[in-house]
């Protein structure tokens, strides 16, 4: 039976995943992929390292693999959106490549939401710009880094670098290309779309844009010999990972709901038709004709992992060694908090919010008498409001008659569970545990005629699904703690940009 290989590469890990052509996941590798954080809200790192720990990856992935290469009938990578890679006219690296967790152009969003430019974005693009945009990095490469902007040759995200270190080839797919620059009625690159934001002269610079699961080119015998894959082997175009995930679990479909509890609070639903809100983004589907109605915030389970770097570093050292799980560890400390009420609200703004940058996280109704476990059920719990949050605007746009999630989260039933009360509504996970990457392989699949389409191949592959119903009593608990979060929230609003302000430097406060 052929095989499938799918790149999944977030903002810490990237992972290189084989399937069979049946769904059977065969092995995976992972390498940890540093960040650079250089300034106060600037979150980068360097691309030539990410392509080799993407290239070693995949060496070990084929050797746990137990086949030959030449079984890898095709290639797909999906990546963190948002953000931006460049490359310069020789189409080098035009310095590190910036993450979707960068806030370093704040500022200028901030002035474009006091502008027109917002109500101008949304009119054309169906998405207000924010801080991790393209539209917004490049603005804010403009006004600082002018001889940066200058030599820009090829605007990119992170998978179409991955793409082009495989291939040598340079280009985009529909999903990825909506995140700044496509006029959503048309779901092509607009000038006029540019021309909101001052980057008119960079047109040329966007890459030209083909279907995810087109073959886009073959693995080039340099990329075969880092990574072990055999020379020709056909590369297909990829996708944004937010869109890979949901076609992973196969929530890729009108009136499906697709939720990632990953980095960012991902809720999405496909739908025939546009419709734009200033509370979700309308993007490009995978096909023509079809859209993706994305509500985001970078609030979900990076809060999570904040708790644990900085509240159980001890703990993650000695399961690190030991090869143990620090959730495993964590476990019952969370379920003997979940069975107790508490007085702990937390708002998980840590990165990021559905208020924007300046907001920042909190702790409400915390007492002396509370211990770790009652402060990480907040933290699981805000979360989960959080995904609420954007998923009540998605139901009141769109018909939803099943909810789907991924992501780390979903690995723990408690957390599912949790999910399922909060929405008060039935949660479907499914058996696949790598839903990004199996997404990224779907579109190889599909581009070498294993699958009709990417969609046909998720239904087709026989993927089991556990459903979590809701529990009315823990329902009702959840939507009164969600009004008085959603109330508190409120309040907060007007403080923080007097809070953001303590850090800055001319009144002698730090970040």
């Amino acid at each position: 039976m052929p095989s499938l290989l799918g790149i999944d590469n977030g903002l810490t890990v990237t992972k290189a995943v084989i399937f069979d052509a049946d769904g059977t996941q065969l092995s995976v590798a992972r390498r940890r992929v540093p960040q650079s954080m250089p300034h106060a809200r600037w979150v980068e790192r360097d691309m030539a390292g990410l392509w080799q720990a993407t290239a070693d990856a995949i060496k070990e992935a084929i050797a746990l693999c137990g086949r030959p290469a030449d079984d890898i009938r095709a290639v797909a990578a999906t990546a963190h959106g948002d953000g931006l890679y460049l490359l310069d006219k020789d189409r080098r690296p035009l310095g590190p490549g910036i993450l979707s967790l960068d806030s370093r152009s704040g500022e200028i969003v901030e002035r474009w939401s006091a502008e027109r430019v917002f109500e101008e974005a949304l009119a054309r693009t169906g998405q207000a710009p924010h801080v991790s945009a393209p539209s917004a990095l490049l603005a804010w490469i403009r006004k600082n880094q002018p001889d940066r902007y200058g030599r820009i040759g090829h605007i990119l995200a992170c998978k179409d670098w991955l793409r082009f270190c495989l291939s040598g080839t340079i280009g985009t797919d529909r999903t990825e290309a909506s995140t700044s620059f496509t006029d959503f009625r048309t779901q092509a690159f607009a000038p006029e779309a540019m021309r909101i934001f001052g980057l008119d002269d960079l047109f040329d610079a966007l890459p030209p844009m083909a279907h995810s699961a087109e073959i886009v080119g073959h693995v080039t015998a340099e990329a075969a010999e880092m990574t072990g894959l055999s020379k020709g082997t056909p590369v297909a175009c990829g996708l944004h990972d937010v869109t890979a995930s949901a076609l992973g679990m196969g929530g890729h479909e009108e009136g499906v709901l697709a939720i990632v509890a990953g980095t960012y609070s991902i809720n999405e639903v496909v739908s025939s038709e546009p419709r734009v809100d200033p509370r979700w983004f309308c993007r490009n589907a995978i096909d023509a004709g079809r859209w993706n109605n994305m509500a985001i915030s970078p609030a979900s389970t990076a809060n999570y992992d904040w708790f644990l770097d900085t509240f159980c570093r001890s703990e993650q050292d000695k399961t690190g060694a030991d090869g143990g799980s620090i959730h495993d560890l964590l476990a019952a400390e969370i379920d003997a908090a979940l069975k107790k009420p508490s007085t702990i609200l937390f708002h998980p703004y840590l990165f990021g919010s559905p208020f924007g940058d300046v907001a920042s996280g909190s702790f409400v109704g915390l007492h002396g008498w509370h211990n770790r476990g009652d402060m990480l059920k907040a933290v699981l719990e805000g979360i989960a409001f959080n995904h609420r949050t954007h998923v009540e605007a998605l139901r009141e746009g769109f018909a939803i008659s099943e909810i789907r999630l991924t992501g780390g989260g979903s690995r723990n039933p408690a957390f599912v569970q949790m999910f399922a009360d909060v929405l008060n509504a039935p949660v479907t996970i499914t058996s696949t545990d790598e839903a990004a990457a199996f997404g990224a392989a779907l579109c190889a699949g599909a581009a070498v005629g294993i699958f009709a389409t990417p969609q046909q191949g998720a239904r087709q592959v026989g993927m089991t699904a556990r459903q979590y119903e809701p529990v009315p009593a823990s329902s009702a608990v959840f939507n009164e703690r969600f009004s008085l979060y959603g109330r508190i929230a409120g309040a907060l609003e007007p403080h923080w940009p007097e809070i953001e302000k303590l850090a800055r430097p001319d009144t002698g406060g730090t970040a």
